[in-house]
């Protein structure tokens, strides 16, 4: 057998291999409480380590992996901070949540809703929460798909659905509790993988090169720091990747997780952009998936341990997003309309999980931008952090919700049509309509919930 032939069953090989020990890792659950809550086979909620290793891996997307690397390329350190501070957002979605739990009594996101802003409020939610999931299903499987072949190549196509079915295969088998024993493997895989990825480029450059590229200036990655500054207040709470793994455990337990794991996957993340630092340092030209470039410029050894960090990286988000999409249409969504469906939960979850799995690669196919899910649907949700973040300032109110909810959805999807003034903009950086979007964005958003809050309490006076 050729060496080029012996690569390729390597690569399509390692993906089969890869399924089926995620497969045999995942106990089957056959309770509502492993299904959709991570509960072992007595009843009992996941170890706190357990927690923690999921928190940090289910955010560590495949496509994060590559935006870092690649703004790490773009504007140095800066870049990978910028994108690194998203990553905050956890333990900020850990102390959010911890508090609505300890003083609000919440047991999660959607019943919170339900209860403090009613059912619309819930729906709105759960409606945003949808989109994000299916934005996970497509940047994930793109990322993977990119080191097999170029996008839209069948190479590319067959390694993405290859992809889907195995980690859909695991994940059917025991929704969250397969996705949180498969995720401590994948996080230990990942780490061992990324030492030894940044072990092969490190060692080349002194931190005064690895500092060189970078230009404290709003048109070299600042504006978008400042923007990820912004939105980790919105961000997380859109996420049931993160936030299902909020009700899980003890609330100290669980903020104590939350925050191990995003000081973790700030610093692997901001880890990993160094990786586009070396590509600038070397003279590479920067390319839309800077991590495969620079692995195939440098040997088959480090294209396959890429390769090992990425799919390691999507398997664990692409799991928690379909166990979260099972949740919230198998469980949540009938206990809003008033139905329990007891166990019959479990196997409409399992279907919605088949067919997000099909219509969520359908962006794949087209070859969407895989920065666009992460900071337009940022916009489009800043309306969420006055409503989680401020909770129990003022008097909740329905209409609050609805001013500060679409608020935020109306600019997202104004920024995205190009119907925002440049007046906006803040700065003369690529990110600058961007920044000055969010900042007068959430000012408006959370206007629009005090107030109807403040009138609210002055006439119940």
């Amino acid at each position: 057998m050729e060496p080029n032939s012996l690569l390729g069953v390597f690569f399509w090989g390692f993906l089969l291999i890869y399924g089926l020990i995620m497969y045999a890792l995942s106990p089957r659950a056959v309770t509502l409480g492993g299904f959709f809550h991570g509960e072992d086979s007595r009843g009992r909620s996941a170890a706190p380590w357990l927690v923690t290793s999921s928190i940090f891996i289910s955010w560590i997307f495949a496509k994060s992996v590559t935006n870092a690397a690649n703004l790490g390329a773009s504007y140095g350190l800066i870049g990978g901070l910028a994108y690194a501070t998203y990553w905050l957002s956890i333990p900020l979605a850990g102390l959010v949540i911890f508090r609505l739990r300890r003083r609000f009594g919440a047991t999660g996101l959607v019943s919170f809703l339900t209860t403090n802003y009613g059912r619309s409020a819930a729906l709105a939610f759960s409606a945003a929460i949808l989109i994000r999931l299916f934005n996970e299903v497509w940047s994930n499987t793109a990322v993977v798909g990119g080191y097999y072949g170029a996008a839209g190549s069948i190479e590319f196509i067959g390694a993405a659905s290859l992809f889907t079915v195995v980690t859909l295969a695991y994940s059917l088998r025991g929704g969250l509790r397969s996705s949180i024993m498969t995720d401590a493997a994948q996080a230990g895989i990942f780490l061992i993988a990324l030492v030894w990825v940044l072990g092969l480029v490190l060692p080349q450059h002194s931190t005064k090169e690895l500092m060189s590229t970078s230009h404290w200036a709003m048109s070299s990655g600042v504006d978008l720091l400042l923007v990820a500054g912004l939105q980790i207040f919105s961000y997380p709470f859109h996420d049931p990747v993160l936030t299902d793994r909020g009700f899980i455990s003890e609330e100290r337990t669980m903020r104590r997780s939350f925050f191990v794991a995003g000081l973790l996957g700030f610093v692997a993340i901001l880890a990993f952009s160094l990786i586009g630092v070396h590509t600038t340092l070397i003279g590479m030209n920067v390319s839309d998936n800077v991590p495969a470039a620079l692995a195939k410029s440098m040997g088959v050894v480090a294209l396959m341990v890429m390769t090992v960090v990425m799919v390691s990286a999507a398997g664990s988000t692409l799991d928690s997003t379909f166990s979260s999409l099972a949740k919230l249409v198998g469980r949540e969504l009938p206990l809003l309309a008033g139905h329990d469906l007891g166990k019959k939960a479990i196997g409409v979850g399992m279907s919605v999980m088949m067919i997000f799995a099909v219509l969520g690669n359908i962006p794949m196919l087209t070859g969407t931008d895989i920065l666009k899910a992460t900071t337009l649907s940022g916009t489009m949700v800043i309306g969420l952090a006055p409503v989680f973040v401020l909770h129990g300032m003022v008097t909740p109110t329905r209409s609050g919700f609805h001013l500060s909810f679409w608020c935020g959805i109306a600019l997202g999807i104004a920024l995205t049509l190009g119907w925002i003034p440049q007046s906006w903009a803040i700065g003369d950086g690529k990110y600058a309509l961007l920044l000055g979007t969010n900042l007068y964005g959430l000012a408006l958003c959370i206007l629009g919930y005090l107030i109807p809050g403040y009138l609210a309490k002055r006439v119940a006076i």
